[in-house]
C-alpha cells in the first residue's frame, strides 16, 4: 500500500508528491537563478562558494553534483576539477537540467549531464571523489535512500556535502517566518506568476530534518565524522561527511 509524505505542510502519496515536485520545478526554472538572488538577496552564492572551498575537490577530482539544477555548482566544481577531471550533473527535473546543460555550454563547459532519480542512482559503486547535493535533499521523499545512494557511489575516502536551508538561530525565527510566508510567496507571484509554488519551498524548508536530525541521517547511511556548519544563523547548513 503507498505510503503518504510530506509536500509542504500537507500529506499526500508518494507518487503524488513526485508529480507535484515536478510541477513546482516545471513552474520556477526559467526565472529560478534571478528569484535565488532576490530572495536571498545573493547570499547563496556566498553559500555554495563555500561548500566548494570545502569540498576538497581539485585537478583530476570526479565529482556528482545531485539536483545540481542550473549548474552554479557544477560549474565552479569543473573550474576546479580541470580537464583531467569528471563532473556529472544530475536533476530528477528536465526543465532545471536543460537549464543548467546551457548554461555550462554557454560558459564553454563541456561535461556530462543526466536526468536521473537521486534515489536510484545510475552510477557504479566507489566512483566519485565527491558528492555535493545543494538545495535538493529537502525535496526528495525517501531521504535515507538519497544519502545511502551517494555512500554507495562515492570512492573509500570520498566527501559527502549537504548544503541545505535548515533550523535558524531563534531569535531571529519570526522575522524569517514572516519573510518566508509572506514576501518571498509575493516576490514569486510578481517575478513569476507563482506564488504557490515559492509557498511550497518555505513550507518544505520547515519539514526538513534539523541540523542534528541532518547529521544523524548520514551517520546512519554510513557516512564518518560528519559534521556541519551553519552559515546566516542556521538559514542554511553545509553538512559534511567522509567514506572510509
Amino acid at each position: 500500500m503507498e505510503e503518504n509524505t510530506h509536500f509542504g505542510f500537507e500529506k499526500v502519496k508518494e507518487s503524488a508528491k513526485t508529480k507535484r515536485v515536478t510541477d513546482v520545478f516545471d513552474s520556477v526554472s526559467p526565472r529560478y537563478d534571478l528569484m535565488n538572488d532576490l530572495m536571498s538577496a545573493g547570499l547563496h552564492r556566498l553559500w555554495k562558494w563555500f561548500a566548494v572551498e570545502k569540498s576538497g575537490v581539485r585537478e583530476g577530482s570526479r565529482v556528482l553534483d545531485i539536483a545540481g539544477g542550473t549548474g552554479d555548482l557544477a560549474l565552479a566544481f569543473a573550474k576546479r576539477a580541470g580537464k583531467n577531471g569528471e563532473v556529472w550533473l544530475s536533476d530528477i527535473n528536465y526543465s532545471m537540467l536543460a537549464h543548467g546543460r546551457d548554461r555550462l555550454s554557454d560558459s564553454g563547459i563541456l561535461t556530462p549531464v543526466v536526468q536521473c532519480d537521486a534515489e536510484k542512482l545510475a552510477f557504479s559503486d566507489n566512483y566519485f571523489d565527491c558528492v555535493c547535493i545543494a538545495f535538493g535533499l529537502r525535496n526528495m521523499t525517501h531521504k535515507d535512500q538519497a544519502l545511502s545512494e551517494a555512500y554507495r557511489v562515492l570512492k573509500f575516502g570520498g566527501r559527502m556535502l549537504v548544503l541545505e536551508f535548515s533550523k535558524v538561530w531563534q531569535p531571529l525565527a519570526p522575522a524569517y517566518d514572516y519573510y518566508s510566508f509572506k514576501v518571498i510567496p509575493f516576490i514569486g507571484e510578481v517575478i513569476t506568476g507563482d506564488r504557490s509554488s515559492y509557498r511550497y519551498l518555505a513550507e518544505s524548508i520547515r519539514v526538513h530534518p534539523d541540523q542534528e536530525t541532518l547529521k544523524g541521517l548520514m551517520e546512519q547511511a554510513g557516512f564518518k565524522k560528519v559534521d556541519y556548519y551553519n552559515l546566516s544563523l542556521g538559514v542554511v547548513a553545509l553538512h559534511y561527511g567522509f567514506k572510509f
